[in-house]
C-alpha cells in the first residue's frame, strides 16, 4: 500500500478539505462522480471509489446522506470490498448515526477500522484549515489518522463509541439549524420595522440573542455577501430531519424542530433547495412581501 491518501466525495467541504491535505504536503488521490473536481483541487484522479479504497490506506468520504455512504460503500466495486487489515476509513458526512454503526461492523469483519467523524465550521474554516471534528470509534484508529485530520481541522474531540461522532454532528447541526431559521426571520422583521440591520446585530450580539448567525453569518448577509460554498437548504432540511429521527429513536421529544423543518422547507419549495442555506432569509422574505436584506445599489448610484 502506498503513502496516499484516499478522499470520496469533492464536493463543497469535501473539496476543500482535500486541497488542504495536497497543500499540506500529502499525496491525495482522490474520485467524485463529477469528473474534473480532483484535478481542481490538486489530487491524482481515480475511476472508482473501489481504485481508491485498493490504493490507500486511509480512506476519507465526504458525502451527502447515509443512502449516498452505503451505495459508495457497498458494492462489488466499493470501499468495503476493499477493505482489508490496518486500513481506516474516515466519514466526514453527516450521516444517520445507526447507519454508521452498521458499516462499522461490516468494515470490522475485514480488520479495518471505521471512524464516523462530524465536521462544523463551514467552507471558510475548511479553506483555513480550523475545521472542529466530532469522532466516533477507536481512538487508537484516530490517534493512526489525527496527522491527516490535521491538515483542515483545528479541534479533534473524540466522543466514543461507534455513532457517537455522527450523533453529536446531528444534535450540532440542529442548533445550527435552529440559529439561523430564527435570526432569518428576525432579520425580516427588523427589516420591515426600519431598523437599521447593522445597529441591530449589534444589539443582538450584546445582549441574550446572540448566536452563531448573528455573529458569523448575518453580518456578511446583510451587504449581500451569502457566504456561498456552504451548506445548501436542501442539506440542512436533511439534517434537521436527521435530528427529529435521532430524537424520535432516543424517546426525546423534539419540541422545536417545527421551525426550522418549516423554514428550510419553505426555502426548498421556493427554488432555494441548491442554494446555500443562508437563503432561508430570502425565502422568507419572499412571503414578507419580497424583503430583501441589502439592496443593489442603483447603476450609477448610492444605495
Amino acid at each position: 500500500m502506498s503513502g496516499r491518501i484516499g478522499f470520496i466525495g469533492l464536493g463543497n467541504m469535501g473539496g476543500r478539505m482535500a486541497r488542504r491535505l495536497v497543500e499540506s504536503g500529502h499525496e491525495v488521490l482522490g474520485f467524485d462522480i463529477r469528473e474534473g473536481l480532483a484535478a481542481d483541487v490538486g489530487a491524482q484522479p481515480a475511476a472508482s471509489a473501489g481504485e481508491v479504497a485498493a490504493a490507500c490506506r486511509t480512506v476519507l468520504l465526504s458525502l451527502p446522506d447515509s443512502k449516498v455512504i452505503e451505495k459508495v460503500v457497498g458494492g462489488r466495486d466499493g470501499v468495503l470490498a476493499h477493505a482489508r487489515d490496518g486500513q481506516v476509513v474516515v466519514d466526514l458526512s453527516t450521516a444517520n448515526p445507526a447507519s454508521t454503526r452498521e458499516l462499522a461492523r461490516q468494515f470490522a469483519t475485514r480488520g479495518a477500522a471505521f471512524l464516523d467523524a462530524g465536521i462544523s465550521g463551514g467552507a471558510a474554516a475548511a479553506d483555513k484549515g480550523a475545521l472542529t471534528l466530532m469522532v466516533g470509534g477507536d481512538p487508537e484508529a484516530l490517534e493512526e489518522v489525527r496527522p491527516v485530520l490535521d491538515a483542515f481541522s483545528s479541534q479533534i474531540f473524540s466522543l466514543g463509541d461507534s455513532g457517537a461522532g455522527h450523533t453529536a454532528k446531528v444534535l450540532n447541526n440542529f442548533l445550527n439549524a435552529v440559529a439561523l431559521a430564527s435570526t432569518a426571520e428576525v432579520m425580516v422583521a427588523g427589516k420591515k420595522a426600519g431598523l437599521d440591520l447593522a445597529v441591530l446585530l449589534d444589539v443582538l450580539n450584546a445582549s441574550s440573542g446572540v448566536n452563531f448567525a448573528t455573529l458569523n453569518r448575518f453580518p456578511r448577509i446583510i451587504t449581500g455577501d451569502y457566504l456561498e460554498g456552504g451548506l445548501t437548504n436542501a442539506l440542512m432540511m436533511k439534517d434537521v430531519t436527521l435530528y427529529a429521527d435521532l430524537a424520535a429513536a432516543l424517546g426525546v421529544s423534539s419540541l422545536n424542530a417545527g421551525g426550522p423543518l418549516a423554514s428550510f422547507g419553505l426555502a426548498n419549495g421556493l427554488g432555494y433547495a441548491d442554494r446555500i442555506s443562508n437563503t432561508v432569509v430570502d425565502a422568507i422574505g419572499d412571503i414578507c412581501g419580497g424583503v430583501r436584506l441589502h439592496t443593489a445599489p442603483a447603476e450609477g448610484g448610492a444605495a
